[in-house]
């Protein structure tokens, strides 16, 4: 694998500070923190620069919160300053290593996205006659810093870089610990996994690419040693496809055996091999060969939003354009299957009236 060096010169250059700033902001620009930073954005920037080029820049505290949809889920906020120095790093490093993945994985890539891994999907469902759908047990909070940093230096080999690599790692150590169940691998001595530094926060844009980085094994293996193409990844949810169901099974044990070299255990209700003309649930869909459809849970929580905002509007208190973007943002999602009728007869029953 080629490491690259000499990377800090464009990490702190002010021209990537102030794109790192840009990209940090998109879609923030109301918020006070973002306002704030922005007021003053070339002496907030220039300290920046001084503090990473001195290494005296040092991460502030997450904000934690819980989202509940689609599934319940702590996510990590960081202070808006650091944001921007993980917007400045990727910019520079995640460019290297995306050159190397494989095309079979398809989150928080350029050119990749959930549709063209629904895409990919479907047509793996019209060649082959049964799938292992798989899933990593707890993945963010189980992702384990000496293994993810030995992978990022691997390629970084840049010293500068790598210590602040390691200070964002170290400062979501124990953010997801209670979503975490200790869990021991072969070699471990009884005590041995308490001291292990694991979890990267949800909600970083570091997470998501390291995310990637961590997973790049898992593809490697399964495109690469068990030489399986008919393979998609979007971030800890995969499929494996093939026409005999034995060796599908057998698959399933082989990668949890690799999956533990990683510290990473699967699904035990999630992963499970059936034919495909049962359905694929892949990333809010069920995929068949001919048509797809939205999955029931979605509806459901779509039709729970809508009852919500009723209430707001009612009570005056959801703008009419928030209330816009988001009915035309899930058109635009279950736009993807064939919900015509299904959306015709939801929306039917949207009706919203101000209160008195």
């Amino acid at each position: 694998m080629k490491s690259h060096a000499n990377l800090w010169p464009r990490i702190t250059s002010f021209e990537n500070l102030y794109e790192a700033f840009r990209r940090a902001r998109k879609g923030k620009r109301c918020r006070a923190d973002v306002a704030a930073f922005e007021f003053d954005l070339e002496s907030n920037l220039l300290t920046l620069q001084r503090e990473l080029l001195t290494e005296t820049y040092r991460p502030g505290g997450y904000r934690n919160f819980v989202v509940r949809e689609p599934t319940e889920r702590t996510i990590s906020a960081a202070p808006f300053r650091d944001r921007v120095v993980h917007h400045a790093l990727c910019r520079v490093i995640e460019p290297l290593f995306d050159r190397v993945f494989v095309p079979h994985s398809f989150a928080n890539r350029t050119g990749k996205g959930t549709h063209r891994a629904m895409d990919r999907c479907r047509s793996l469902i019209g060649r082959y006659r049964y799938v292992l759908k798989a899933d990593v047990s707890k993945f963010f909070p189980s992702v384990d810093h000496e293994i993810l940093y030995a992978l990022l230096v691997k390629r970084v080999r840049d010293a500068p870089a790598s210590r602040l690599m390691r200070l964002i790692l170290d400062s979501g150590a124990g953010v997801l610990a209670d979503e975490y169940r200790m869990t021991w691998f072969p070699g471990d001595t009884l005590l041995g996994p308490l001291g292990r530094a694991r979890g990267i926060p949800i909600g970083n844009l570091t997470s998501q690419f390291w995310a990637n980085v961590y997973l790049h094994e898992l593809d490697r293996f399964v495109v690469g040693s068990l030489g399986r193409d008919a393979y998609v990844r979007y971030v800890d949810d995969f499929l494996v496809f093939g026409d005999d169901k034995s060796k599908l099974h057998e698959l399933r044990c082989r990668i949890e055996e690799f999956l533990a070299t990683l510290r990473l255990t699967l699904h035990p209700r999630k992963t499970r091999v059936f034919p495909v003309t049962a359905g694929v649930p892949f990333l809010g869909f069920v995929h068949y060969r001919r048509h797809v459809r939205l999955k029931r849970d979605g509806v459901k929580r779509f039709v729970r939003r809508m009852r919500r905002y009723q209430r707001a509007f009612a009570e005056g208190g959801l703008p009419v354009p928030r209330l816009t973007a988001s009915i035309q943002s899930w058109i635009a999602h279950a736009s993807y299957g064939h919900t015509f009728r299904l959306r015709a007869a939801l929306l039917s029953r949207c009706a919203f009236s101000p209160g008195p």
